[in-house]
């Protein structure tokens, strides 16, 4: 089991009235530009790999499979969703997620609803896969921007196989982020500092 792991157009509309012979035109209303997009993590910012470098795929939309193993989009609202991959030259890998919500609010609901299901991730495995154990832990919040949140997971199969993964989930206003790290190995090999602060400049380039 592997853990590796859309703007708006401006319109204008010019109105114009004949008075006393003259053309009066009126100014042009102007619809509010969306903002621009989310800024993602950049290869430089994923925790260090102790012997190869991390390559960053190009920004895509849609929903990552990586995250399908604990996050999915079953009764969320259909947001765009764009994400990146991360990869080494061995077996590590990482992807970051983000999402604008409509509202602060809804993002902030969004926000606990992934969080909820990565907090839940490990008891929802071994209940749909018998030979495989799985154990959750919570390192904790992150004081940037409206906050974040970094978990552990640990899976180990039946005929050996084990990985472990860190997940966080954070928000900037309306923008929601979750950022997943993997690789094969257990907790004693989870680089918990590095991906906090990986965390923290996911959640710093949002807006």
């Amino acid at each position: 089991m592997s853990m590796r792991i859309r703007t708006g157009a401006v319109t204008a509309l010019a109105v114009a009235a004949l008075t006393g012979g003259a053309v009066l035109t009126a100014p042009a209303a102007t619809a509010a530009p969306k903002p621009p997009a989310p800024a993602f993590l950049s290869a430089s910012q994923l925790p260090p790999h102790p012997t190869s470098s991390w390559t960053a795929g190009p920004v895509t939309e849609g929903f990552p499979a990586e995250l399908d193993l604990c996050v999915h989009t079953e009764g969320v609202p259909s947001y765009d969703y764009r994400h990146r991959t991360f990869r080494t030259d061995l077996d590590t890998g990482a992807v970051q997620l983000t999402v604008v919500a409509d509202t602060a609010a809804h993002a902030k609901a969004l926000a606990k609803h992934y969080d909820d299901l990565i907090r839940t991730c490990a008891d929802r495995i071994e209940e749909s896969s018998p030979d495989i154990t799985a154990e959750g832990r919570d390192y904790g919040t992150l004081p940037v921007e409206e906050g974040a949140r970094v978990r552990g997971l640990h899976t180990e199969t039946s005929w050996g196989a084990t990985d472990i993964a860190l997940l966080s989930v954070g928000r900037d206003n309306k923008t929601v982020t979750v950022v997943q790290w993997g690789q094969l190995g257990d907790f004693t090999d989870a680089p918990v500092a590095a991906f906090k602060k990986t965390t923290n400049t996911a959640v710093g380039k949002l807006y």
